[in-house]
């Protein structure tokens, strides 16, 4: 009750100008990054359509425990996403919101919850690692060790470049979180379960510090585990629904390898009390995977345990190969533009001082925590055979906590001094790695900007949207884009050129939404309209046409997107002999005739002459027609 009141008394005590001014921006971030425009394209194939009916089905049949798909069983994933957009489909009906709308809120939630751990938690001490070779080391010039709580705002620096804001900025507004953010599947609500787990965990790792200093020590001898760390139990369980093993063995080796580091693994062992974790975690995910497996038995435990897990680490599945340096690039290109200060923020931790880290208290050892979260996803992928850009998703937020606390000390004005032995630097001159990175994040502006003119020439040929290279050029969009990142590599240059140094920070900030608002959003209404719009406008012509038992068959490709628009059963097959075979063996079909959707060289290679079928309908890339059973015998 004590501890009630004096977190009421402190709240009352806070401006409450600030704490407006900051849900203000948590909103407006979420708003760009993750729910405007969110529902004005069509799903995308092949994998969201997937998740998307799975979803429906659940509603349409009541079947909560084994997901299906075009009326086959789909053990991808557990069912943790399909109830969510079940429940969004009850709220707002079956569409491309209620779909999106689970991820969204879930890369809005790890978002806030990031912003308070970094209000909390900001590391103040961190950036006195970064200024001496040999530990011990000072604490900041003219700061208190105690006062770690009170770093919400520095004196003399804007509220939007505090540490907070600054980490809310990374977390949300990078171009891999923003895609997933925006994409109806389960990765989005992995990452946001997992990290917010991992987050949890270090607000009640420092909370058990802070216990033990205060008079209510007393209460770390409960035998239940402190409340943040019951939310990371919690989460850890919704991480196992929403993705599968994965949610629980990543967060056990970060946390393992980090208290290892640190020597307290014992310590940490006897307070998150893990008998009482393990019991939480049992009663929220082990229900539902007992009752799937009761329905489906072996094969169950084959698909998802066997082909989907260890089979997707050990193997490579639906040939997604990649070279063991895959995952460089999709950081340097995911986490633009502020990777490019990755390398930097890490050295700073300077974690091979391990001593140094092991004396520290722990509310100062939230960059060292954030390293480890990153090595370890990067590590554990990078292992993995299988690989896909999405698996590292969940190392972004641990990205941006690192470059939040390295911009926070150039703003501060923490700057490192030269090593021992080193001839001292100039009156006003900047640290070499600090000036290298930043001539970097021009050049590196400039090779986007160069990329964005001439992407149209990479694009490729899609049978889906043969014309899309084309329309893209003749937007103009890409002479936008490109512009943009010019004139962020410009300000930046002069930024550097009259040292203001912390407005660097805000050049990328505003070329990256600036970006998003007028290249690629616009962007991605472009290719829906070539690539996925010509599929809903079929979808509809399907469901006016078809008649009273007729097979809706689609050739040479595969979209789900039509199973979910059409809300019928759709026959794929990809091989055209494989099809060909199927439609002369049918012979107990209700109905004389089919429709049939394909390229129409398709129809030329199936030996359809245009006397054998009635086209209904022509959109993009596609055609549809009826055509009659006798014409394949």
């Amino acid at each position: 009750m004590k501890e009630v009141i004096k977190n009421l008394s402190e709240f009352r005590n806070r401006p409450i100008a600030p704490l407006l001014l900051s849900l203000l921006w948590l909103g407006a971030i979420g708003f760009v990054a993750f729910l405007w425009n969110l529902g004005n394209i069509g799903l995308v194939d092949e994998t969201e359509p997937l998740f998307a009916e799975a979803a429906r089905q659940m509603t349409v049949t009541g079947d909560w425990i084994t997901p299906y798909f075009n009326g086959e069983t789909r053990f991808d994933k557990p069912p943790l996403i399909y109830w969510l957009m079940a429940v969004a489909y009850r709220t707002l009906g079956v569409n491309e919101w209620a779909v999106r709308l689970p991820s969204a809120l879930c890369a809005i939630a790890l978002t806030c919850l990031g912003f308070y751990t970094l209000s909390k938690e900001a590391g103040r001490s961190q950036p006195s690692v970064t200024r001496e070779v040999n530990p011990p080391l000072p604490p900041p010039r003219g700061e208190k060790k105690e006062n770690h709580n009170s770093n919400f705002k520095l004196p003399g620096i804007p509220i939007f470049l505090s540490t907070p804001w600054i980490g809310a900025a990374l977390i949300a507004l990078n171009p891999q979180t923003i895609a997933w953010g925006r994409t109806g599947v389960s990765d989005m609500l992995l990452s946001a379960c997992m990290c917010s787990a991992l987050l949890a965990f270090f607000l009640g790792y420092t909370l058990e510090e802070q216990r033990s200093q205060t008079e209510f020590s007393t209460v770390s001898a409960s035998r239940f585990p402190n409340k943040w760390y019951l939310a990371f139990y919690v989460l850890i369980a919704l991480a196992i629904l929403a993705k599968g093993p994965v949610g629980i063995v990543i967060p056990a080796l970060i946390v393992g390898c980090f208290s290892l580091y640190l020597g307290n693994f014992r310590q940490l062992w006897r307070e998150m009390r893990p008998v009482s974790g393990i019991l939480i975690i049992l009663a929220i995910a082990l229900p539902w995977f007992v009752l799937v497996i009761l329905d489906n038995g072996q094969t169950y435990i084959d698909s998802f345990f066997g082909y989907h897990n260890f089979q997707r680490f050990t193997e490579v599945v639906n040939k997604h190969s990649a070279p063991w340096y895959f995952y460089f690039f999709v950081v340097l290109l995911g986490f633009a533009p502020w990777s490019i200060y990755l390398p930097l923020a890490i050295a700073r931790t300077r974690f091979w001082q391990r001593s140094y880290w092991r004396r520290q208290p722990r509310r100062d050892q939230l960059s060292l925590f954030a390293l480890f979260w990153f090595g370890c996803i990067f590590g554990f992928f990078t292992i993995a055979v299988t690989k896909l850009p999405s698996y590292v998703l969940p190392l972004l937020p641990a990205a941006a906590i690192l470059v939040t606390l390295l911009w926070s000390d150039i703003i501060a004005g923490n700057e490192p001094k030269n090593r021992p032995g080193k001839l001292e630097k100039k009156p006003n001159s900047l640290p070499r790695g600090l000036l290298v990175t930043y001539i970097f994040n021009v050049v590196f502006l400039l090779i986007v900007a160069g990329a964005t003119f001439y992407c149209y020439h990479w694009l490729g040929d899609d049978p889906a949207m043969p014309n899309f290279p084309q329309a893209l050029q003749q937007s103009g969009l890409l002479i936008v884009g490109g512009a943009i990142w010019i004139t962020a590599a410009v300000a930046i240059a002069l930024l550097l050129w009259k040292r203001q140094q912390r407005w660097i920070l805000v050049a990328n900030f505003i070329g990256l939404v600036a970006f998003i608002i007028f290249g690629l959003t616009p962007a991605y209404n472009l290719v829906d309209i070539n690539r996925q719009l010509p599929l809903r406008q079929l979808a509809q012509v399907v469901v006016q046409q078809k008649l009273p038992g007729e097979e809706f068959i689609m050739v040479g490709f595969w979209k789900p997107s039509l199973v979910f628009y059409t809300e019928e059963p759709v026959t794929y097959y990809r091989s055209l002999k494989g099809a060909t075979d199927y439609l002369k063996e049918s012979k107990n079909s209700t109905s004389p005739s089919i429709l049939l959707l394909g390229y129409p060289e398709k129809f030329v290679q199936l030996g359809l002459q245009p006397n054998q079928y009635q086209l209904l309908d022509s959109r993009g890339a596609y055609q549809l027609a009826r055509v009659p059973r006798t014409a394949f015998r």
